[in-house]
Protein backbone atom coordinates (compact mmCIF):
# COMPACT_ATOMS: atom_id res chain seq x y z
CA UNK A 1 0.00 0.00 0.00
CA UNK A 2 2.78 2.43 0.89
CA UNK A 3 4.61 1.65 -2.35
CA UNK A 4 1.51 2.48 -4.39
CA UNK A 5 1.07 5.81 -2.61
CA UNK A 6 4.71 6.76 -3.17
CA UNK A 7 4.49 5.74 -6.82
CA UNK A 8 1.28 7.76 -7.30
CA UNK A 9 2.89 10.80 -5.66
CA UNK A 10 5.96 10.51 -7.92
CA UNK A 11 3.84 10.22 -11.06
CA UNK A 12 1.70 13.17 -9.99
CA UNK A 13 4.82 15.26 -9.41
CA UNK A 14 6.20 14.42 -12.85
CA UNK A 15 2.92 15.25 -14.58
CA UNK A 16 2.61 18.53 -12.69
CA UNK A 17 6.19 19.49 -13.57
CA UNK A 18 5.67 18.75 -17.25
CA UNK A 19 2.63 20.99 -17.50
CA UNK A 20 4.24 24.19 -16.16
CA UNK A 21 4.04 26.79 -18.95
CA UNK A 22 7.11 28.63 -20.18
CA UNK A 23 6.43 32.37 -20.49
CA UNK A 24 9.35 33.63 -22.56
CA UNK A 25 9.52 32.74 -26.22
CA UNK A 26 12.52 30.85 -27.52
CA UNK A 27 13.32 33.66 -29.93
CA UNK A 28 13.52 36.33 -27.23
CA UNK A 29 15.62 34.32 -24.80
CA UNK A 30 19.12 34.51 -26.36
CA UNK A 31 18.92 38.18 -27.27
CA UNK A 32 17.71 39.44 -23.89
CA UNK A 33 15.30 41.84 -25.61
CA UNK A 34 12.31 40.72 -23.59
CA UNK A 35 13.95 41.51 -20.24
CA UNK A 36 15.48 44.74 -21.54
CA UNK A 37 12.12 45.97 -22.82
CA UNK A 38 10.41 45.00 -19.57
CA UNK A 39 13.04 46.89 -17.56
CA UNK A 40 12.95 50.00 -19.76
CA UNK A 41 9.15 50.23 -20.10
CA UNK A 42 7.58 48.41 -17.14
CA UNK A 43 4.08 49.86 -17.57
CA UNK A 44 3.76 50.88 -21.24
CA UNK A 45 2.95 47.78 -23.30
CA UNK A 46 2.97 49.49 -26.72
CA UNK A 47 6.36 51.14 -26.20
CA UNK A 48 7.71 47.83 -24.89
CA UNK A 49 6.48 46.03 -28.01
CA UNK A 50 8.11 48.58 -30.37
CA UNK A 51 11.36 48.51 -28.40
CA UNK A 52 11.44 44.70 -28.43
CA UNK A 53 10.90 44.57 -32.20
CA UNK A 54 13.76 47.02 -32.79
CA UNK A 55 16.00 45.15 -30.37
CA UNK A 56 15.32 41.83 -32.12
CA UNK A 57 16.12 43.38 -35.50
CA UNK A 58 19.46 44.66 -34.18
CA UNK A 59 20.21 41.28 -32.59
CA UNK A 60 19.46 39.43 -35.85
CA UNK A 61 21.76 41.79 -37.78
CA UNK A 62 24.50 41.31 -35.17
CA UNK A 63 24.13 37.52 -35.28
CA UNK A 64 24.19 37.49 -39.10
CA UNK A 65 27.39 39.59 -39.08
CA UNK A 66 28.99 37.17 -36.61
CA UNK A 67 28.10 34.18 -38.77
CA UNK A 68 29.42 35.90 -41.88
CA UNK A 69 32.73 36.71 -40.20
CA UNK A 70 33.08 33.12 -38.97
CA UNK A 71 32.34 31.82 -42.45
CA UNK A 72 34.92 34.16 -44.02
CA UNK A 73 37.58 33.28 -41.44
CA UNK A 74 37.03 29.55 -41.39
Amino acid sequence: MLKRMLFAAAVTGLVAGATIPVHASAEAAPSGCFKAAKAKFPTDYKARHVYRKECKAHFRAYRAAQRASKKAAG
